[in-house]
């Protein structure tokens, strides 16, 4: 098993990407991601997930939940869209992924939206009078170059995980904020 990302593609599709699709990564770790991939082999299970959050570790939902609590507004990214993924529904599926044949499997939460649209989401679940401002990659200044669009889908028989808002849900549920 081997859990790779949605940073293997370059963002310049404007539907899901599906299994088929051919990765062009922007960013080392995106290559690195995808060279992984290719030593893992045909005969693994490959999971290409998104925006990975959970109760515990480094990610957006606590990042946002830490510093909603501390300013009166966050600046947030507003031109990349993506599948954010609770870890919890990952996991499910991925039990569920090993009764079917190895190879590339997409695997992320229903539903779609930007990091901005998600900070706001989790500001609104958590009540809080925060402001999101949405902001564009570039006023970011983020080094590294991420995909504009990575929304992931599987064009086969893959475990359906549930939309992003009830991982969100669940995830605040376990850390006690909701």
């Amino acid at each position: 098993m081997y859990y790779s990302t949605d940073y293997v593609f370059d963002g310049k599709k404007s539907a899901p990407y599906v299994e088929s699709d051919a990765p062009n990564p922007l960013s080392v770790y995106g290559r690195t991601k995808l060279h992984g991939e290719a030593a893992a082999g045909e005969h693994s299970w490959i999971v290409r997930t998104s925006g990975l959050f959970g109760p515990s570790g480094t990610n957006f939902v606590r990042t946002i939940l830490r510093l909603g609590k501390e300013r009166e507004a966050l600046a947030v990214v507003d031109d990349q869209r993506t599948s954010p993924t609770y870890v919890g529904d990952l996991a499910a599926a991925t039990r569920e992924l090993l009764e079917r044949p190895p190879g590339i499997w997409h695997l992320a939460a229903q539903g779609d939206c930007t990091w901005a649209e998600f900070a706001e989401a989790i500001v609104g679940e958590l009540g809080l009078d925060t402001g999101v401002r949405r902001i564009s990659s570039v006023e970011a200044g983020r080094a590294a170059q991420r995909p504009t669009y990575s929304v992931l889908r599987s064009e086969k028989d893959a475990p359906v995980l549930p939309h992003w808002r009830d991982g969100l849900r669940t995830c605040l549920e376990r850390l006690g904020e909701v």
